[in-house]
């Protein structure tokens, strides 16, 4: 049996959210337009008779403005020191140059498969020219074209990852789909509502905590803190009579009925602590 950690990687929009849900083949990870979505490194475990890979999604790799940032890149360090492969990931409207420069400045101590994601947007002779570029690197051990959003990209890339993987027993239950608390997922739902619902820098100045998540016989009781940097943002994400608030927590709602698979009661709060992605008890607090 094959069992092993891949460790997803590149800038922010490359599209590694979009990957681990497609080779999952759930919603783990929230997905948006926006960059910076993803603050936490997300294991997704996928197990067959055959294998077990533990994938992670990582933040996208920027320059620290904010304790929050430098979290962020925690987590992607973290995700460097522990892992069996790396799926470089690039998005093929992107500079190739700085790619190259970012994975280079990882300094990898193990193999790499460079995935040039978005390969439907852009023409064929691109792709073959991407792939010219990348392979030339010493850090790449195979270059990949795929399309992330694609359902089939797990297939793909299954027999192209597996011979990195060491033989081995599982390290995870075979049910398990992450090693995260379901709150931890409930308020990734939320936050993604907000982004979805909210234009501009709303969504960076945000963060959700979970304060209570109760289950009773046929409901989950949920209540949730949206938390902001100042009373003008939360005037904007409660809206006018509330309506903004209340689309939100309607949207999170189905979305968290549909992962627990529970009728959910939620109530949203929305609490102003100013500074909070530069204060390191609130950081704590909201687990980062």
């Amino acid at each position: 049996m094959r069992v092993g950690f891949v460790n997803i990687l590149g800038f922010p929009n490359a599209g590694k959210s979009t990957l681990l849900n497609a080779l999952i083949g759930e919603k783990l990870a929230i997905v948006s337009s926006k960059v910076q979505t993803t603050r936490h490194r997300i294991k997704g475990i996928l197990s067959t008779a055959d294998y077990q890979i533990v994938f992670s999604d990582t933040p996208g790799i920027i320059e620290p403005q904010y304790k929050l940032h430098e979290r962020m890149m925690g987590a992607v360090r973290s995700a460097l020191e522990d892992g069996d492969l790396a799926m470089l990931l690039v998005d093929l409207k992107q500079d190739w140059q700085r790619c190259d420069q970012l994975f280079s400045s990882l300094k990898l101590k193990v193999p790499a498969i460079v995935l040039l994601n978005k390969m439907d947007v852009v023409s064929a002779d691109k792709v073959q020219a991407a792939r010219m570029f990348f392979s030339e690197k010493s850090y790449c051990k195979k270059v990949i074209a795929i399309s992330a959003k694609n359902d089939k990209v797990s297939t793909s890339l299954m027999n192209e990852i597996l011979p990195f993987l060491p033989e081995g027993n599982p390290f995870y239950d075979t049910e398990q789909i992450s090693d995260l608390q379901t709150r931890f997922f409930v308020g990734e739902i939320i936050r993604g509502k907000i982004y979805d619902n909210m234009e501009e820098e709303i969504p960076y100045h945000t963060a959700v905590m979970v304060r209570e998540y109760k289950e009773k016989p046929g409901l989950v009781r949920i209540l949730a803190d949206i938390i902001v940097n100042r009373e003008t943002q939360k005037g904007i994400i409660l809206g006018q009579k509330g309506d903004t608030i209340k689309k939100i927590g309607s949207d999170a709602r189905k979305d968290i009925e549909a992962f627990v698979q529970e009728k959910v009661y939620l109530e949203l709060f929305v609490k102003v602590r100013p500074r909070w992605r530069d204060n390191e008890l609130f950081l704590n607090e909201y687990g980062y």
